[in-house]
């Protein structure tokens, strides 16, 4: 089965690949930007609304950061494999540009709670979406490289909206109101880009092939009783116990961060963002300049080995000691620099790979689905525990053994699919026979021709 590309006229440039890659990977910037202008917001809400510790909790544990986007990545993949990739496109971003103009005006913890479930909902259903298409447009040996752009922006989107904070906080209440308009007019940006772009070629081939072979269309249960399958449990257990450990302490870190920085670190509002700035940029760095060049060149395990016990190294810090200026900087330099190995870049790379183009995006919406549920609960205790001892080491204790499971589990369980065509993977796991092909070169001059 051919992959590369020669860059001939009627097929897609590399220049293209990586437009459709940037395009689709716009979801990672506008769902990390929310869950961070959330964590900005909260205090001034707080002061402004009236409410205190135990709503903040709420905010982190229904929006953007957790159980709304569970929710819409549990409905959004299945859509997203029965009816196409695009199909999610057309309708997303317009529930999450409504939930940004909601709580742009909100004026009560009511009307942020709407914005930020609508919100919620709309990146959760994106990301499936958005990963899965990234992945089918991909050639193999470009899999990882293409699939790391989602991990650049997703980490851009805290960054810009952090300094864009970092100016617009002096104004108080206008001034979140401002950013949640920013992410507004991004979300509209990526909506009308995202227009041209063409749907997965892999995912028409497996729709046009059911229907050829007069197959009965699939229901849902379908879906999940193939995933819980004895050949999709194994790839389903290993990304939800490596992403979903892993994620209780990142989607603890970025709606958090900054505010533990100043209750328990002493450190100013300007400080706090501004270390969690560097934070992000420098895991932009480290995917930029180590994960991008050598994750389809090395044996992935490798890389996911030093990112994930780097970052276990970091979260030690902050458990083991008290917070100071000195320990906080280690910790961002330390965690930032991981991260841009972490684990989920690898999540996004692996449950791509792991699973059928029918089933990928359902997988990826279960396992975000359960994750991102399961960190809706644990985001209510986390002030919880923090005030009951008045700092935060209790947490970075509990976090850094979440990231010792997520790192255990990766090192043992995954396995190194560097440079297979996504079909090769199939035969190999046992989804389809060795009589399935699929052209990936005949694949992308279809894209280019349809775009």
């Amino acid at each position: 089965m051919a992959e590369s590309y020669d860059g001939s006229a009627s097929g897609p440039s590399n220049a293209q690949l990586w437009r459709w890659s940037f395009v689709a990977a716009m979801a990672g910037f506008i769902d990390a930007g929310s869950i961070v202008a959330t964590g900005v917001g909260a205090l001034v809400w707080a002061s402004e609304f009236g409410f205190g510790d135990t709503y903040v909790g709420v905010l982190g544990a229904i929006g953007p950061n957790a159980m709304a986007a569970g929710v819409g990545a549990l409905v959004g993949g299945w859509i997203c494999d029965k009816f196409g990739r695009k199909k999610i496109y057309a309708y997303d971003l317009l529930l999450y540009m409504l939930g940004a103009l909601v709580i742009a005006f909100s004026v009560d913890q009511v009307s942020l709670t709407v914005g930020f479930v609508l919100i919620g909902l709309a990146v959760g259903a994106d990301i499936p979406a958005s990963w899965s298409l990234v992945t089918e447009l991909a050639p193999a040996r470009k899999r990882g490289r293409l699939g790391s752009l989602s991990q650049v922006l997703w980490y851009a989107g805290p960054v810009t909206v952090l300094l864009l904070g970092l100016w617009l906080t002096q104004y108080g209440l206008l001034g979140v109101r401002l950013m949640f308009g920013f992410l507004f007019l991004v979300a509209l940006a990526t909506y009308i880009m995202r227009q041209g772009i063409a749907e997965s070629a892999r995912w028409k081939h497996m729709h046009r092939d059911e229907q050829s072979r007069s197959v009965a269309r699939r229901t849902i249960g379908d879906d999940y009783r193939e995933l819980l399958s004895r050949r999709g449990m194994r790839p389903l257990l290993m990304l939800l116990g490596v992403y979903g450990f892993w994620n209780l302490f990142a989607g603890t870190n970025g709606f958090y961060l900054p505010l533990f920085l100043q209750e328990y670190g002493s450190l100013s509002e300007a400080a706090s963002i501004g270390m969690q700035c560097l934070y992000f940029g420098l895991t932009i760095v480290a995917t930029a300049f180590v994960f991008i060049p050598l994750v389809d060149r090395v044996d992935r395990r490798v890389l996911f080995a030093v990112g994930s016990l780097s970052t276990l190294a970091g979260a030690l810090l902050l458990a083991m000691f008290s917070v100071s200026p000195v320990l906080v900087t280690a910790y961002i330099v330390i965690t930032g620099l991981a991260q841009g190995l972490g684990a989920q870049h690898f999540f996004q790379l692996w449950s791509g790979e792991e699973f059928p183009t029918r089933l990928r995006a359902t997988a990826q919406g279960v396992v975000m689905g359960v994750v991102r549920l399961t960190l809706g609960v644990w985001s209510f205790f986390v002030p919880v525990i923090a005030a009951a001892t008045g700092s935060f080491q209790a947490v970075a204790v509990i976090l850094s053994a979440f990231l010792l499971v997520s790192s255990v589990i990766g090192i043992v369980w995954s396995r190194n699919q560097r440079g297979k065509t996504l079909e090769e993977i199939e035969v190999e796991q046992g989804w389809a026979s060795e009589g399935a092909r699929f052209d990936e070169e005949e694949a992308l001059h279809e894209a280019a021709a349809n775009r």
